[in-house]
């Protein structure tokens, strides 16, 4: 398939995948990866793809971009509401422009969502219209995510019974769904999935961390991110007024230091629920990936630099 450091065959449609919770190294290993294949990394992350946050979301580093490059990091305003269609639709663009140029894609990310649809396909719904779009944010943000909730009962009891009650996105998009065609969330989920990317090899990494590891690592890396200017990231987001119900705003570690702007929690309080948050989500991650995503490979440790030379054997 490819040489090390050199050129790849791309008539085999080969896509690596390197997926894991937060703070697994699964950036680090994708980055690797794409030096030792002539790769591009192509990100996965729902947080990521927004500017104005790099320290707060972990994007690569400056200094990391200038080894390998990365695609699809920092491409949108805080106050655009990104989402797995507008995602996908790009990530298959730029998996396509790699192959054209000779070189690997390495999608790597901690999305779930993102890498199911890329990898298995997604259910057939169609396009929801913009108006309808609209209607039920307004609705959102007038009554409440409960009050959406409660509607979603309603008309698709069973979709609302898998969705945890402060889901707002999963809640808009199913409700979202059933106002636009009539039919529940969980008819259209019953019905064969279209393939995104068919020509497409996958070859899928997983990083399955014990959970004393994540622990530790998920404190240490928020420590990081304080010291370093998620402070004044997030306070700048802040003074923006933006929508708390925007993804960006939902970022681990931004509801939690805007507490603390609001005067409503002192700086070591909001750091504190800010590293207990991150930890929940990257064991809510881990359980996802461990029972959801088949792999090829899974490293069941941290990816701290020590490169796993067998990866190199099979992707031969």
């Amino acid at each position: 398939m490819c040489n090390v450091g050199g050129e790849c065959d791309m008539s085999e449609n080969k896509v690596i995948v390197v997926a894991g919770p937060t703070a697994s190294g699964k950036s680090a290993l994708a980055m690797d990866l794409a030096i030792k294949l002539n790769g591009v990394v192509i990100n996965a992350d729902s947080m990521q793809v927004y500017k104005d946050m790099p320290i707060i979301s972990a994007v690569p580093t400056p200094e990391d971009r200038a080894k390998v490059e990365h695609r699809l990091y920092e491409i949108y305003d805080p106050s655009f509401r990104g989402n797995v269609v507008d995602w996908l639709k790009k990530a298959i663009d730029e998996i396509r422009n790699v192959w054209a140029e000779g070189k690997l894609p390495v999608v790597v990310g901690g999305t779930g969502l993102y890498i199911e649809n890329l990898i298995k396909g997604t259910t057939p719904v169609p396009p929801t219209p913009d108006e309808i779009r609209d209607k039920v944010q307004k609705m959102m943000d007038a009554e409440g995510v409960e009050f959406v909730y409660e509607k979603l009962k309603e008309v698709d009891p069973r979709s609302a019974q898998k969705i945890n009650e402060n889901d707002a996105v999963r809640i808009k998009r199913a409700y979202e769904v059933f106002l636009h065609t009539g039919e529940m969330m969980s008819v259209w989920q019953k019905k064969p999935l279209i393939q995104n990317l068919p020509e497409a090899q996958f070859f899928t990494i997983k990083l399955c961390p014990s959970v004393e590891e994540l622990d530790r690592l998920s404190y240490a890396r928020f420590d990081y991110m304080i010291q370093n200017g998620a402070i004044n990231e997030v306070q700048k987001l802040y003074k923006r007024k933006l929508d708390p119900s925007l993804p960006a705003m939902k970022a681990l570690g931004v509801p939690e230091l805007i507490e603390y702007f609001r005067g409503k929690k002192n700086i070591y309080l909001a750091a504190q629920d800010a590293k207990l948050h991150t930890r929940q989500y990257a064991k809510r991650q881990r359980t996802w990936f461990k029972n959801r995503l088949q792999a090829d490979f899974v490293l069941s440790k941290c990816y701290k630099g020590h490169f796993p030379e067998e990866v190199l054997e099979l992707l031969k």
